[in-house]
């Protein structure tokens, strides 16, 4: 059974210089896209990437599973080591990931609440 989870870093829990080194160009999103679905565990998936926040969100049958994976596709993407960035991370599952994606969508997840542009970014994702 598909269940959803996210995966990422945010002001919250990690550094800017971090949270620069793993955003996606827009231009990079595409083939960054095409390369996270070739992870078998990973069924449908989308690449949040702003300023402030890298999140992958996901549906899988096997997410822990696939948070693992999704731990190492960004880390690899990057050339860090999995071990320096999981520490960073946080994981939400199920309904967790899905409350967690509306606070962002919403700006409640936002470094200024209220503010308007994720809703744009997140569209676009």
């Amino acid at each position: 059974m598909k269940d959803y989870l996210v995966v990422g870093i945010n002001h919250k829990t990690a550094p800017i210089a971090l949270r620069e080194s793993l955003a996606f160009p827009e231009n990079s999103l595409p083939d960054a896209l095409s390369r996270l679905l070739r992870i078998n565990a990973v069924d449908e998936a989308l690449i949040l990437s702003t300023c402030n926040r890298v999140e992958i969100y996901a549906a899988s049958d096997e997410t822990g599973t696939a948070a693992g994976e999704i731990s190492e596709f960004l880390s690899n993407g990057r050339g860090l080591k999995r071990g320096d960035l999981e520490r960073y991370l946080y994981t939400f599952h199920a309904l967790d990931a899905v409350r967690h994606g509306f606070r962002v969508a919403s700006s409640l997840d936002s470094m200024v609440i209220g503010e308007t542009q994720i809703v744009s970014q997140v569209k676009r994702a």
